[in-house]
């Protein structure tokens, strides 16, 4: 029986999960702002365009997944872009599945605790509250969330970027927990998610890799394997996009319905995205 699966912004993670889909049998409908590259051309913040589209395609999605970025923008891109996209797209198909990819920014702890998905959700940034509130709506109409730690993959890697280029800064004694996921990893995570049978409506999952780092330990072994410095210890960034925080994103309960990230450690993925840096 074929499947046919909509992404909703087909950016960096989006062109992966569409890769990987299309590899696995999907039929694959892609949509950004402007279209064009063989997708389709919808606003999510407008109701009648995602409407319009609705009504325009031949085939009727089997599953939906939200992945448009904000394109770096502040509150009001994320309400545009999460809450009102969402929303809009629930409408539009409301018999079909949704899943939403959110962010662990949601959890604002800063203790170094190991976080699950039953962990409060009580962060100081305005863009991570607009994050929740997508969730909310998602969830309460039955759809499903994915909340990803920092992607990192081809052609992307502040963390390695810094390094090589000497600018990286340990912040203060370098204890801060740093928690990734390989873009390949979190779009093969979604896609396990959208053919759980059955779908796992009201959920939240955490989509990380099975390896949180102490900045300081990353460094020093990023520093080995690339025969550069160990950074200098800076002043703590309190102005980080993500927010502050110092936590261990747990992926247990993912890896409870069968997954497992092909990249378990950044520092083993490193060599390999460090030779793409700049080619992107």
């Amino acid at each position: 029986m074929s499947r046919t699966l909509l992404i909703a912004g087909v950016g960096y993670l989006g062109s992966e999960v569409q890769r990987q889909a299309e590899n696995s049998g999907w039929e694959v409908i892609g949509i950004t702002k402007s279209g064009g590259d063989n997708q389709l051309a919808c606003d999510l913040s407008s109701l009648d365009a995602v409407t319009t589209l609705a009504k325009s395609l031949d085939v009727q999605p089997t599953a939906i997944v939200h992945c448009a970025s904000s394109g770096r923008g502040g509150a009001d891109a994320y309400k545009t872009v999460f809450v009102h996209g969402c929303a809009h797209l629930q409408k539009a198909f409301p018999a079909t599945p949704l899943l939403f990819v959110s962010s662990s920014s949601v959890y604002g702890q800063t203790d170094g605790s190991t976080i699950t998905e039953d962990a409060p959700t009580q962060p100081d940034r305005e863009t991570s509250q607009l994050l929740l509130t997508a969730e909310k709506s998602v969830l309460t109409e039955g759809g499903c969330v994915a909340r990803l730690a920092g992607i990192y993959g081809p052609g992307r890697s502040i963390i390695l970027q810094r390094l090589l280029a000497g600018t990286a800064g340990i912040e203060d004694d370098g204890s801060r927990i740093l928690n990734q996921i390989h873009r390949n990893d979190a779009a093969s995570a979604i896609l396990h998610l959208l053919s759980t049978t059955p779908f796992p409506a009201g959920e939240i999952f955490n989509v990380a890799d099975s390896t949180p780092l102490r900045q300081v330990d990353c460094y020093r072994s990023l520093a080995d394997q690339f025969n550069k410095p160990l950074p200098p210890t800076v002043q703590r960034n309190m102005n980080r996009k993500r927010a502050w925080t110092n936590k261990r994103v747990s992926n247990a309960k993912l890896c409870r319905t069968g997954w497992s990230p092909a990249f378990p450690d950044f520092r083993q993925a490193a060599p390999a995205v460090a030779e793409t840096l700049g080619k992107r």
